[in-house]
């Protein structure tokens, strides 16, 4: 039987940002992952240029449920009637049930930008979502793909193990990898946004994609990967980096707000420095393309700092209410 991986291009008009892949097995096929809406005409031409039909989707895999990954599942089920959605236990009910989601992402960009970005956010019927646990399979064609379970990045992630092509679909477990940053030779880092950062998770789930032995890795930001250690490498080195500025902001009082630009500045003064130790000049193109993922990547290690004062602080007033 014949294996494919083809990457799609979600956001054309902002090339090599976000990615989706159409993986197929002879007559079958699947999506990891969705994108938002307005990426739907982009995956339906992927499956017309490479001869299939939304009859044929056998599966949309959405790693985890952040909108860039999931957002336009629903329509993408929609437009693939034979199709199942496969998502994280944790982030399947979100799906079924976006409101939280999109409540809760409304209110930090309000609502214009929201659907300036997401467009909308349809549910998806509970009898079309399969939820995978932790080391289950499932079919596509005559392979066998397998989900793991990582942590770090977001509670509710997992990662598509497949023998057949090779690949391991990474979602932001493995970082992120644009191409237009690799022009002077690797250049990697993780996605540390809100809520759920955890340094100690995120390098233990890089090493359990390194141990699957994949020469490949297709992380959704963006496209193919050959070499799966020298990323590996650099994601321990930043999430020991972002596992200090945790730890410093934590031991502190600052307020959030005060932190998140504190730690704007540190991952601004980090990518350069990197950057230019590589060979790597950054330039307004460049940042234009990063300005997000520091906005969100500061405001990620300053949640995690501000929760864990804050869960001190609650387990030392329960400490002293119980003496």
């Amino acid at each position: 039987m014949r294996h494919e991986r083809h990457t799609i291009d979600c956001e054309p008009e902002n090339p090599g940002y976000t990615a989706a892949y159409l993986r197929a097995a002879g007559d079958e096929c699947m999506f990891v992952e969705a994108y938002t809406t307005h990426a739907l005409p982009h995956l339906l031409d992927a499956l017309q240029l490479h001869g299939r039909g939304p009859g044929d989707v056998r599966y949309v895999l959405v790693t985890h449920a952040h909108l860039d990954h999931a957002g336009g599942a629903g329509a993408l089920l929609q437009a693939c009637p034979n199709a199942t959605l496969l998502a994280h236990p944790r982030a399947a009910r979100h799906l079924i049930d976006p409101e939280k989601l999109v409540k809760s992402a409304t209110a930090v960009y309000g609502e214009e930008r929201f659907r300036a970005l997401y467009g909308r956010i349809d549910p998806i019927p509970a009898a079309r979502v399969r939820v995978l646990e932790d080391g289950e399979t499932f079919p596509l064609g005559d392979a066998t793909l397998r989900v793991h379970h990582t942590t770090g990045h977001a509670k509710h992630h997992m990662v598509v193990d497949d023998p057949a092509t090779g690949t391991v679909f990474t979602g932001d477990t493995f970082g992120l990898v644009y191409p237009r940053l690799q022009r002077a030779g690797r250049f990697a880092f993780p996605s540390t946004s809100p809520t759920d950062f955890d340094p100690a998770a995120a390098r233990a789930s890089v090493a359990k994609v390194l141990a699957l032995g994949q020469p490949t890795v297709c992380p959704t930001h963006f496209g193919e990967v050959k070499d799966p250690r020298g990323v590996a490498l650099q994601m321990d080195r930043w999430l020991d980096r972002a596992g200090r500025w945790l730890d410093e902001a934590a031991g502190g009082d600052r307020p959030v707000s005060e932190l998140e630009r504190q730690l704007a500045e540190a991952w601004r003064t980090a990518l350069t420095d990197d950057a230019k130790a590589l060979g790597l000049q950054l330039d307004a193109a460049d940042w234009k393309l990063l300005d997000l993922d520091v906005e969100l990547n500061a405001q990620g290690v300053a949640f995690a700092a501000d929760k864990r004062r804050r869960d001190a602080a609650k387990a030392a007033a329960e400490g002293g209410a119980a003496g």
